[in-house]
């Protein structure tokens, strides 16, 4: 039945439905991060799926009569709200439906008298969605770039010379410590500290180093692919590069930062280059990351390094 057809769809709490009404939705969302950003999306569609059988997310649903067409989810924690996915279907979407999903978790977050602020990166919100974002008077916007790269040309690439003052080790979990302080540092006055508040604190750079190895939200962690860089003569940290798999041939870079000290020395690009190496060993053909599209020295790196903008989004703090 076309959209045309059925009811005009209504809000109902995310904790009414079961984990099954979702499968149409779901289904089509792993179907477009995967044609659109070569991007398994299946974790984290199961991920929902648990959450909503526990009834244990937060959120709201567009229900047209028995289908549901639209979801988004969130979660409080501590003194902000994370806005954890925004997705209606093709035959729906449009800006006023994606704003009433938005207007709905947005307040439900504003009611909680500790929040602060609103945290959002959401890929799959159309332009439309865009111009009609709720609270336009609280919200700030930053541009990032979905940019992906081929990795056949990964053994072209000439060693740098960071190379010469660094050494280049594979990840352990014991440099999480040091690599939490290292991204406080990095990151201090950085427009992405505005985008992530974890970046500006060493306690919440290690909830952020957390997640990216504990959760599927950027894809399943691949230490083998993730780097750090440490001063031959000191010992000290100087930068870290973070790989997740996000389908079983395809990386994505989750972090990549440098000490302020020896930034445009050369070292994120070698560390850039034994990422992306590491993951074309492994099978990877292609790889993908994010970045803030002001941030133009990062954007200049990744463009030498054959990576090309795929998708423009916004990311979406809301500050009360």
């Amino acid at each position: 039945m076309s959209a045309l057809m059925d009811p005009k769809p209504l809000l109902v709490d995310l904790r009414q439905i079961r984990a099954e009404d979702l499968d149409p939705l779901l289904e089509e969302e792993v179907e477009r991060w995967e044609t659109e950003l070569d991007w398994d999306f299946r974790p984290s569609a199961d991920l929902v799926r648990r959450f909503v059988r526990m009834q244990a997310l937060s959120g709201y649903v567009l229900a047209a009569g028995r289908r549901i067409v639209g979801y988004s989810y969130y979660v409080n924690e501590e003194r902000k709200g994370l806005i954890g996915d925004i997705y209606v279907m093709r035959d729906w979407v449009n800006g006023d439906y994606e704003s009433q999903l938005l207007t709905a978790v947005l307040r439900a977050m504003f009611a909680s008298p500790n929040v602060e602020r609103v945290e959002s990166q959401l890929m799959m919100l159309s332009a439309q969605g865009r111009e009609r974002v709720p609270f336009p008077d609280h919200l700030c916007p930053f541009r990032r770039n979905f940019m992906m790269a081929d990795l056949s040309h990964v053994r072209g690439l000439p060693m740098g010379k960071a190379a010469t003052r660094a050494e280049f080790q594979r990840w352990h979990e014991r440099e999480q410590e040091q690599a939490a302080r290292l991204i406080a540092r990095a990151y201090q006055g950085h427009v992405d500290a505005e985008i992530n508040d974890q970046y500006r604190s060493v306690s919440g750079a290690r909830r952020f180093l957390t997640n990216i190895v504990q959760y599927p939200g950027c894809g399943s962690f691949f230490q083998n692919g993730s780097y750090t860089a440490v001063d031959l003569l000191t010992g000290q940290l100087l930068g870290v590069s973070l790989a997740s798999l996000v389908a079983f041939d395809v990386g994505h870079i989750t972090q990549i930062c440098v000490d302020p000290q020896v930034r445009a020395k050369g070292v994120g690009y070698e560390l850039m280059r034994h990422s992306l190496a590491a993951l074309a060993e492994a099978g990877c053909r292609r790889v993908s990351l994010t970045v803030t599209a002001s941030n133009v020295d990062a954007v200049g790196l990744y463009e030498r390094l054959g990576f090309e903008t795929v998708r423009a989004f916004d990311a979406i703090v809301w500050r009360l």
